[in-house]
């Protein structure tokens, strides 16, 4: 059994992959790193494919807290994870956007599957998940009523501030001057798709567009982008997973290899 395990900032995502190179199981845990859900994530895994820590041959981490995982045989980059993930789990994408909790990344894929280009959003919460729970909090929702919400708005709001402190005093203003929850909702949305799309045209954006991460779990925020891009933006299977499952496979290709060479 191998492991792939990434440890983001608000999240934690294990997949373990077999001998077969088959998704035996996946498990997410809405907390970062920091905490205890890398270690609830992998247990509840393990539990789920019926293994212990000693059925796993071989462990890559990846992801903001990677390092601070001690259990790993090897540190990846998120940007190369989420690229072999998302090639195995939608090998027709060229264009991968992922949306995290604290950051946004574009990644631009070869016709093999292989990283042309990437770009990342980091200094900013604007175009981040980040931003989306501001605004949640304004328009006095939690974050998975955001796109229901957004979905009953009849006309675009524009919420021009690129700054996530600006932006929410421009959303009381715009609720203060008469406009509608699900109207300022859509807004937000919009400006994130606005922001993101900025880092598709600097990443050269082609067809076919997926999305990786929590945020693609949010329809509304998928359609923004659609439209703002002017093509269909997918969402990869196991969106949420899809770093910790190219970390697994490189987990895999490491460990048969070392494997390999024992029996030699």
């Amino acid at each position: 059994m191998y492991l792939g395990i990434d440890i983001g900032s608000s999240s934690s995502k294990v997949a373990l992959i077999n001998d077969r190179k088959e998704i035996a199981a996946i498990s997410i845990i809405n907390r970062g790193t920091g905490t205890d859900a890398p270690a609830r994530a992998l247990a509840d895994a393990m539990e789920k494919a019926g293994v212990t820590e000693e059925d796993i041959d071989y462990t890559v981490a990846t992801g903001y807290g990677r390092i601070t995982y001690e259990g790993a045989d090897k540190q990846i980059t998120e940007i190369t994870c989420h690229a072999k993930g998302v090639s195995y789990l939608d090998p027709g994408a060229r264009t991968i956007i992922d949306i995290g909790g604290q950051d946004a990344k574009v990644i631009k894929l070869s016709p093999k599957g292989h990283v042309e280009n990437f770009v990342m959003n980091e200094k900013c919460a604007a175009g981040t998940g980040r931003f989306l729970e501001v605004m949640a909090r304004v328009l006095g929702c939690t974050l998975e009523e955001l796109s229901p919400l957004a979905d009953q708005s009849t006309k675009d709001v524009a919420i021009s501030s690129v700054c996530t402190v600006f932006a929410e005093s421009e959303v009381i203003s715009r609720l203060a001057a008469g406009e509608t929850l699900p109207d300022v909702a859509r807004g937000a949305h919009i400006s994130v798709a606005h922001r993101v799309t900025g880092l598709c045209n600097r990443v050269g954006c082609e067809p076919k567009v997926v999305m990786t991460g929590g945020v693609a779990l949010n329809s509304n925020m998928v359609d923004a982008l659609s439209k703002e891009l002017g093509c269909m933006v997918e969402v990869v299977p196991n969106c949420q997973a899809a770093g910790a499952v190219g970390a697994a496979l490189f987990a895999y290709e490491a460990g048969t290899k070392a494997a390999a060479k024992e029996k030699k």
